[in-house]
C-alpha cells in the first residue's frame, strides 16, 4: 500500500478485531465483519475505483461484491482464501475447533493457551511453513509491528476466530466460486507459485472464470504482498489503469 500510495489515493482499514489496538472480547462473526466492509466502503470511500483483498479478506470483498455490482470498483485478490488454517488442514471442520475457541475465551487459561501458540518458535514454524518463502526477509521494524498485532490486548479472540474457521465468509469452493461469477467486475488475481498446494488449488480454481485475470509471482506464498510488494505493484497498477 505505501508503494500503490505514491501513485493513488489509498484508504487501508484494519478489520474488526484484528489490528494493534485493544479489541473487546467479542464472539466475532462473518456477518460483523461483512457489515463493517459495507459500512466502511458506504461511509468512507464511497466511490471506488479498485479494491485489493489479501488472503481472507478476499471472499469478504466478494461476498459484498455479489450483493452490490461495482460498488468496489475493479478488484485485485492477493492470495486470496475462503477457509481458515484448522479446516484447510483437516480438510473441513471438527468438533475440537468449538472446544479450542472456548478455552481461548477463558479468562485465566485462554491467554496461556493463545500465547502458547503464538510464541516465538511457532510463528517462526509458521511463518515458514506457508506465509513467507523467506522467513527471514522482514526487517526488523515489520517484526515489531507484527509482533504488536500478535500482543494487543483482547487479539485472542478473532485469532481463534480465523484460525478454526468461524470467519469463513463461505463453506466450500463451489460458494467461493459462485461469488466471485455473481460479483460481476474485473478481477485480478495475484499469487505465488510457491503458495502451499491446497491454498493454491482454491486459487487456481478461482482463475478459471472468464471474467478473471491472473498473475502468478515467481516467488511468494499466503504473505506475498508483505515479502515481495515490488514485484506486484506494477501488475496491480497496470490493472487499475487499463
Amino acid at each position: 500500500m505505501k508503494l500503490l500510495a505514491t501513485q493513488a489515493h489509498v484508504v487501508v482499514p484494519d478489520w474488526p478485531g484484528f489490528g494493534d489496538q485493544p479489541r473487546p472480547p467479542v464472539a466475532w462473526t462473518p456477518e460483523a465483519l461483512s457489515s463493517f466492509l459495507d459500512y466502511f466502503v458506504h461511509s468512507e470511500v464511497p466511490a471506488l475505483h479498485g479494491t485489493i483483498a489479501a488472503g481472507h479478506a478476499a471472499t469478504y470483498a466478494l461476498y459484498l461484491a455479489a450483493q452490490k455490482p461495482g460498488i468496489l470498483g475493479r478488484l485485485i485478490l492477493v492470495a486470496p482464501t475462503w477457509r481458515g488454517p484448522l479446516p484447510t488442514i483437516a480438510n473441513g471442520n471438527r468438533p475440537i475447533f468449538g472446544a479450542i475457541r472456548r478455552m481461548v475465551g477463558l479468562p485465566v487459561i485462554g491467554p496461556l493457551i493463545y500465547r502458547l501458540n503464538v510464541n516465538p518458535f511457532v510463528v517462526r514454524m509458521m511463518v515458514a511453513g506457508h506465509v513467507y518463502s523467506d522467513p527471514n526477509s522482514l526487517s526488523a521494524q515489520q517484526k515489531k509491528e507484527k509482533q504488536g498485532v500478535i500482543e494487543a490486548p483482547g487479539a485472542r479472540f478473532g485469532s481463534a476466530a480465523f484460525v478454526t474457521g468461524v470467519l469463513d465468509r463461505v463453506d466450500s469452493r463451489e460458494a467461493f466460486l459462485d461469488l466471485a461469477h455473481r460479483a460481476r467486475p474485473r478481477i485480478l488475481v495475484v499469487y505465488g507459485a510457491e503458495t502451499p498446494p491446497k491454498s493454491r488449488a482454491e486459487m487456481e480454481a478461482l482463475t478459471t472464470l472468464t471474467t478473471v485475470r491472473c498473475f502468478i509471482s515467481p516467488r511468494g506464498k499466503l504473505g506475498i504482498h508483505e515479502e515481495y510488494p515490488a514485484a506486484i505493484e506494477p501488475v496491480i497498477m497496470e490493472f487499475l489503469c487499463t
